[in-house]
This record gives structure tokens, sequence and C-alpha cells, in this order.
């Protein structure tokens, strides 16, 4: 029994107390506060998923527009260089030849040399560099060679190294050691095609005529080879050793010639300064590998190309190859100027689409930045009253955005960089930068406003920086058009690029002002009807919710900002498109073209290109570039003649707006006899003549006297020709000239597709060749001018800020939506109390947002016009039509009123879904939380 007595007595604490009772007064430890951006996050989970959402769309785009950028110019840089062939992107050196001292080793030497100097601005192109010996061609002797106009052909020299990789030999040998002696033949081979069309055969010796040097020499063939490729860059310079060219001399009259070329092998190098008469050289083409240019680099290649053709390159070369006069040239730097001159002249229009997408986004973001500020208003404003500080509560709302926003903004970044490499990352980081800091900033600049002391209310600040932007957007346009686009060839213009968004900005400001006078109208007459849904509906739309006076000008900004920039952008690409059409129809002279050079068509190809889908109408064309007018002040005068039907002539130029006319004024006239008067259109550089004593004389010996009917500034059939033309109708001419044959020129308007036109040609005359008809459309020519990826990367980055400017006008709407939501769902839930039907509340909800998208589609398109009407005038686009054509832009309604009513149309199907989802279920949550305010 006395071992729990003794237990008992050990559990008591000194002084008898119970140590039980001990524990449960004891004072219990304070657990630690929660996280406040843990909790934060828990509380309101969707709202920071948009967050981050929003964050990551921002900050993708903002990182892959620059990305996109530089990845066009970069691929229009090497585009444009590629287009122009490696004789305009190599770098040539030549030099003369080492009289007894020429080797092919010294030869590989000197290109070594040379090469190792292209790095590291700009390398070598894959094909690699041509070099060797040549000498200038000399006339043969032989009897029995074609010879066109008694001219005997000439034969030219050359050994290319690498020259047998690029050939295969079809008939002897190629030439070989020992070195042919003093005096004997050299050997050659030379192109079979060239061989075939001179008359040499295997074997031949061919001698040559004596030249200044008062020797002869001799050559003989002992081999004809085929090019493996005739188009490979290898070529290139030396199109005469692939076939024989015909040439003409320089005497008077002209007489043609065949030159050709042939190879000799390393043994004969010694005697090609002796072919040549002593006008040898030794030559070295490095073309350089434009499909590594980078167009930021561009000026410092430009300054490594000079630098290699007469700088300290240059010097440093002339002294390694032991060779003083190696000269060095190459078109490079001109491709260059003329490529970053493209670069620049495209560059503001290609910058505006962008623009106008940040602008959209900012407004975007700090739309985003009020709901947020409204809906945690109370909270704030509880924390601040409970000894809160400002800065501490800034501080933390930093912290709950950093925590969404930064993975976001990462992740965004490195999709823009995986999806779009380039080797550029500056305009990356800082546009991503940019962006991450509006969303990471919006929502803590937006609570550190609400908690700012209240000043008193001023009316007039508002006001006063309308007026500024009235001002500044004043100043912008008036420096615009009074300048144009400035510098000229400097790039980006940034009055240009701010000029449209300033409108926009100065647009939403006035519509700000009238959108809720002119709906408080609509509302009042509203009132008078038998209903109330338009009357609530009017009257909320003409007021702000949440107890504001008027309505956010926010939404209204980024729709007219991004019906602005997209009409605006929208009339460019369609004033582009409309002026590629017009310059390839001009250039055709019509829609289609069929042309004999130097012969006719037959009657049954015009039939069949006529009968051709698309046609609409199609005429014959007589023409005659080797007419004489008698009767000028000079006498007579070499003009061109143009002959054809004056009706179906007069549409194809009044379609091209080459010299249109009356066809009445060639429709009088009569005709039957040679030596008969014929109505005629003359070009404007015959007026000053006397024209009554006009007569023409033809070709075939046909001749006519005219009575000149109207004056003409252009004509189809002779397109861009500055030459002196007459234009006669083809029934009087054919009725007093029976001899005039058949025509030489077909022409025709439609949509004729150019493969079927050329299919119609080898249908109706199989046996001819390529050469011998001349096929052109202009939707082939359009497509051509609209090739350059210049113009592709311009057009892709406007229609992708189109998207983005459109969606974020659509999330901003989206967002006033939301941040309305509240009130209108209480109005909604007391009006289904009184009796109202869901169908009734949709449609107040439409009729209360149609204001906005209504004053945002017309405020728009007007703005567009207005800008278009403001700036078109300093606008060249050259550069994006790929022609040269006038400068200034047209308004343009289509495009600007797509722009607008697109825009409208999605921000009705967006209002009415958020009406039809989210509507019933706030109605819902209002009646059965009943009415708190």
């Amino acid at each position: 029994m006395t071992g729990p007595a003794a237990t008992d007595a050990d559990r008591r604490a000194p002084g008898g107390a119970d140590p039980q009772a001990l524990r449960d007064s004891a004072p219990r430890p304070v657990p630690p506060p929660a996280p406040w951006v843990r909790t934060r996050l828990r509380a309101t989970p969707m709202s920071a998923l948009l967050g981050a959402a929003l964050a990551f769309v921002a900050v993708l785009l903002a990182a892959a527009l620059p990305r996109a950028m530089d990845r066009g110019t970069d691929q229009a840089l090497r585009s444009f260089l590629e287009s122009r062939g490696p004789s305009q992107t190599s770098l040539n050196v030549t030099s003369r030849p080492r009289y007894g001292e020429q080797s092919v080793q010294d030869l590989d030497e000197v290109l070594a040399t040379l090469v190792s100097r292209t790095a590291p601005g700009f390398g070598v192109a894959p094909a690699g560099p041509v070099h060797g010996s040549s000498a200038v061609p000399r006339s043969l002797a032989n009897r029995g060679l074609a010879a066109p106009d008694g001219v005997p052909p000439q034969l030219g020299l050359h050994h290319l190294r690498t020259a047998s990789e690029h050939v295969r030999l079809v008939e002897g040998q190629w030439p070989g050691a020992p070195a042919p002696a003093p005096g004997s033949p050299i050997p050659i081979v030379m192109s079979q095609s060239a061989a075939k069309t001179i008359g040499i055969r295997v074997g031949m010796v061919l001698e040559s005529a004596t030249g200044r040097a008062l020797t002869t020499m001799k050559a003989e063939v002992v081999g004809l080879y085929v090019a493996n490729d005739d188009a490979e860059d290898y070529w290139t310079d030396f199109t005469c050793l692939l076939r024989a060219c015909l040439n003409m001399t320089t005497t008077q009259p002209p007489q043609a010639f065949w030159r050709t070329e042939a190879l000799v092998g390393a043994e004969a190098l010694d005697t090609l300064p002796e072919w040549g008469d002593g006008d040898s050289k030794d030559f070295w083409r490095i073309p350089v590998d434009t499909g590594k240019l980078r167009a930021d680099q561009l000026p410092a290649t430009t300054k490594a190309v000079a630098s290699y053709l007469s700088g300290p390159t240059a010097t440093r070369l002339t002294q390694e190859t032991r060779r003083s006069d190696l000269r060095f040239t190459s078109r490079l730097p001109e491709q260059f100027t003329l490529a970053e001159a493209r670069r620049q002249a495209a560059a503001p229009l290609a910058t505006m689409g962008p623009a106008g997408v940040a602008g959209v986004a900012f407004v975007v973001f700090c739309l985003a930045a009020g709901l947020t500020g409204d809906r945690r208003e109370a909270e704030l404003r509880l924390l601040l009253a409970r000894g809160g500080s400002r800065a501490g509560i800034v501080r933390r709302l930093l912290a709950e955005n950093a925590v969404t926003v930064l993975p976001a903004a990462a992740l965004a970044a490195v999709l823009a960089v995986v999806l779009l490499p380039t080797p550029r990352s500056a305009g990356t980081v800082l546009a991503a930068s940019a962006a991450t800091l509006l969303a990471l900033l919006a929502v803590p600049v937006r609570a550190f406003v609400l908690l700012s002391p209240k000043r008193p209310p001023g009316p007039r600040r508002r006001l006063v920086a309308e007026l500024l932007a009235l001002a500044a957007t004043a100043a912008a346009v008036f420096e615009v058009r009074s300048r144009g686009v400035a510098p000229a060839g400097a790039g980006v213009d940034p009055l240009l690029i701010a000029a449209p968004l300033l409108l926009a900005l100065c647009g939403g400001l006035l519509l700000a002002r009238l959108q809720p006078a002119l709906v408080g109208a609509l509302a009042r007459a509203a009132g008078r009807g038998p209903g109330l849904i338009g009357f609530l509906g009017l009257a909320r739309a003409a007021r702000g919710t949440g107890g504001r006076a008027r309505p956010s000008v926010l939404p209204l900004i980024a729709m007219l900002l991004a019906v602005t920039t997209g009409g605006f952008g929208a009339t460019v690409l369609s004033a582009v498109a409309d002026a590629r059409f017009s310059a390839a129809r001009a250039a055709v002279g019509g829609d289609a073209q069929l042309a004999a050079p130097g012969g006719t068509l037959p009657e049954s190809l015009t039939t069949a290109a006529a009968a051709l889908p698309g046609v609409r109408s199609s005429v014959k064309v007589w023409s005659d570039d080797n007419v004489f007018l008698y009767g000028t002040k000079k006498g007579s005068t070499q003009i061109s003649v143009i002959v054809a039907d004056p009706v179906e002539y007069a549409k194809l130029s009044a379609a091209t707006g080459s010299g249109p006319f009356d066809p009445a004024l060639l429709a009088t006239g009569a005709a039957g006899t040679s030596g008969a008067t014929v109505p005629a259109l003359i070009s404007r550089d015959l007026v000053e003549d006397d024209t009554s004593g006009f007569q023409l004389r033809l070709e075939n010996g046909g001749e006519l006297k005219l009575a000149v009917a109207g004056v003409i500034d252009g004509t189809p059939a002779r397109p861009g020709a500055r030459s002196t033309t007459v234009v006669l109708p083809a029934p009087q001419v054919l009725a007093s000239i029976p001899q005039m044959g058949l025509p030489d020129i077909w022409l025709a308007l439609g949509p004729v597709d150019q493969h079927r036109l050329e299919q119609a040609v080898r249908t109706a005359d199989p046996t001819a060749g390529e050469e011998r008809y001349r096929v052109r459309t202009s939707s082939a020519g359009t497509a051509e001018l609209g090739s350059d990826p210049l113009q592709r990367s311009a057009e892709r980055l406007f229609w992708a800020s189109l998207a983005g400017a459109a969606g974020f006008a659509l999330l901003a709407v989206l967002l006033t939506l939301v941040r309305a939501a509240p009130d209108r769902a209480a109005l909604l839930a007391r009006l289904r109390t009184m009796g109202l039907r869901p169908r009734q509340g949709i449609l107040l909800i439409l009729v209360e947002s149609v204001p906005l998208a209504l004053a945002a589609a017309l405020g728009g398109a007007l703005l567009a016009a207005g800008t278009v009407a403001l700036l078109g005038p300093a606008l060249d686009l050259s550069t994006l039509v790929g022609t040269r054509v006038p400068t200034g832009l047209q308004v343009l309604v289509t495009p600007v009123l797509i722009q607008a009513l697109g825009l409208a149309v999605l921000v009705a199907g967006a209002v009415l879904a958020e009406a039809a989802i989210s509507g019933r279920r706030q109605i819902t949550t209002e009646l059965r939380a009943g009415d708190q305010r």
C-alpha cells in the first residue's frame, strides 16, 4: 500500500500544488502567422492563374516580335543578295601572270592566303572559290568555221582549277603532260555545244589570226566536254566555256560573230600570255557566304569588305602574296547599301503593328490593375487602418505578383527563344523585361494610388491633360506632313510610329466626352417608349458603374488603338497589293501577253489563247519599231507603230491606264487603197510638229497618210517605252496594206493562268522552242513582285500584330464587363424579383455594351481614315511593292470597314458569351446572398 502513496506524493509539486493544474493555467504559445503570399494565392487561385496567363501572353508577344523582325530582316538580306548572283556577291582579285614562274601551286597558295583573310566578318560560300588564269580571245583563221556576217569566230583560253570536277568528257581526252614545245599546238578541250555551233571537231588544229604581236599560234582540240550543271555557280562569268556566244562588233553597222572559250591543262599555263598577246591575267573569285550574313552586323561587314578591297587587309594581302599588282574589285559594297536602304525603308511600316499592340496591351494591364484594385480596395484599406503602411502593403502586393508573374514571364521568354531562334537577344531581353515590369508593377502602382490621400477634385486637370495630348498629336502630324518620313533612309521614324497612336488616343478622349451625352440622349428617347430594357441599358451605358460619374475611357482607347492601327495597316497592305497588280499589268500590257519577237503569232495560237478560261477580252496587235514618219521637223523620224482593233485596244488602254482613248476617234476615216488617209493617235512629242503632212512608210513597203485624231501618253503594247509611238486602227490599215500579215502580239484582260497559257502555246505549236514565244501574265508578275522576303516578313508581322491587338482589345472589353459584373448582377437580381425574364437580362447586358462597341468601331474607322489622309502623303510604298511607285497613300474604305466591323462583331460576341455564361450564375448568387449594398 505504501507504493502508490509514495508515488502520489512524488508527483506533487513543491508547495502541494497539482502539476496538471499548473499546466492548464500556463499561457499557450501563439502560432506563427500564415505567410501572406501563400494565403492570398490559396484564397484567390483563379485570379492568380488569370494574372499569370495575362503576363505569359504579354511577355511571349513582347519577346517574339523583335525576334520575328530580326529573322525577317536577316532572311530578306540573304534573299536579296542571293538573287543578285555570285558575280555581284563575290570578291574578285586579279594579277598579272608571273612570266616563266607560272605554276598551279603558286595560284593555290595565293588563294589560301586570300581566303584566310575573309573571316570573321564574312566567310566563303559553300560552292567554293574559282581561280585560275585566262587569256583574251584570238580570232581563228581556219576556213569553214561558222561566221554569221563574215567575221571569223574568236577563241579564248582558260585554265580553271578543279574544272574537271564540274564537267564530264564526252569525246577525246584531257590535256596532259608534257608541256607543249614552242611553236607546237596547245592542247585544249572545249564545250561540245560550242564545237557543234562553230563547226569544230576533235583533232582539229585551230590557227589564230595574227594579233598585235604579229604572231600566229595554234591550238589542237583534244577533247569535248559537257557541264554537269549549266546553272552551277561555278560557271558564273564563264558562259562562253559552256556554249558559243553570239557577239556584235563595234563597227557601223554592227556585225555578228561567234565567241567561245576553251580549257587548257596546268602544263600550258606559260602559253596563255602569248595566246593573249600579253593580255592575260591570273584571277581568284571568292564568293561570300550570303547565307550567314546578318542585318545587325551589316555595318561591320561592310567595313570588313571595304578593308579587304582597299584598306589594311588589302595591303597585308599584297605583302603576304608577294604580288604588288593585286587588284581587288567587288560589287558587294553597292549591294550592301541597297539592302540596307530597303530595310530602312520598310522599317517604319513594319514597326507600326507592334507599336499598336504595345499600346493596347498597356491599356489592358491598366484595366486589369483597376479591376484588381476595385475588388481588393476594402481589404487594402482595412490593412491600412490597422496600422499597415502604404510601402509595406505595396511590397506585399509586389511579392504576391512576383510569385505568379515571374515564372510565367520566364517560361514565355524561353518559349519565344525556342520557337524563333535568332542569334540576337538584346531586343528580346528589353521587350520581355518591359512587359514583365508592366505586369509586375501594374497592381502595386494601382494600390499605391488607391491608398494615397485623396486630393480635392480638379476638373481642369483632365482638361489640361487632354489638351497636352491634342497638342502633341498635332505637332507629330504637322512634323510628319511637313518633312515626310525623315530622316530619309534612317530606319524607324519615331514620329511616324507615334502619330497613329496619338491620333487614336485623342479620338478616345474625344469620344469619352461625347459618348455619355449621346448615349444619354438615346436613353431619354428610349424612355419614352413602352419597354424598359432599352432605357435601362442605355442609361447604364451613359454613366459609369460602381458610383462613377462617367464610363471608363480605357476600354474605348484600347479598341480605338486596335481599330486605328489595324485599319491603317490594312490600308497600307491593300494599297501595296493594288500597286503590285497595277505595276504588273502595266508591265505586261494587260492581264496576259503572247509575243513572237522577230516573228508572228499563228491564227491557231491566238484562237486557243482567246478561248482560255478567264479571258474577258483580247486583241491582236501588229507592232513595228522600224517605221519612218515623214513630215516631221527633222524631215523623217523613226517611230514605233501599233496597229490594233480600236474598241478592244481602248478597253486595254483604259484597264492598264496607259494612254486611254476614245475608240470613236479611230473609227472615222475611209480606206481601201494604198495611200488612203488613216486616223491615228500620236504620242505627245509629235504635237508641236505640223501633223497635216504626216506620212508613214512601213518596213514592208506600205505607205499611209495619217489624219491625227488624238494624242496619247503611252500604249499597252509598248509599256514604259519612251520612243515616239503612233496607234492605228487595224481594219483600215489591213485594208490599205494587205501584206501586213499576221500579228506579233496578243493581249488580253481577265484572270488568265500563266501555266494554262503556256500549255496552250505548247499545244497549238508543239515544234516551237521556249524562246520563240514570250508568255507573260499579270498574276505571275504580281506574285514575282510580292516574293521578296522583306515584303512577306512585313505583311506577316502586321497580321500577327493585328491579331494580338484584336485579342487585347477583346480582353479589355471582357475586363470592363467583369469590372461591372457585381453592380450589374445586383441590378439584374432586383429586376428578377420584379419579373424580369432571363432573355431580357441578356438583352439588357447587350444594350448596355453595344454603345461601346459601336462607338469604338465607328470612331476607329474614322480615325483610321483620318490617319491615312494625314500621314498617307508622306509614305513611300516602293519597297513593299517591289518596284517604284508614286509616293502617297489614298484612303481605302473597304479595309478600314473590315477592321472596324470585325472588331465590333468580336466584341458583341464576347459580350453575348459573357452574359450567357456568367450572367445567370451571378444573378443566382445575388438572390441567395441578398442585397448587401
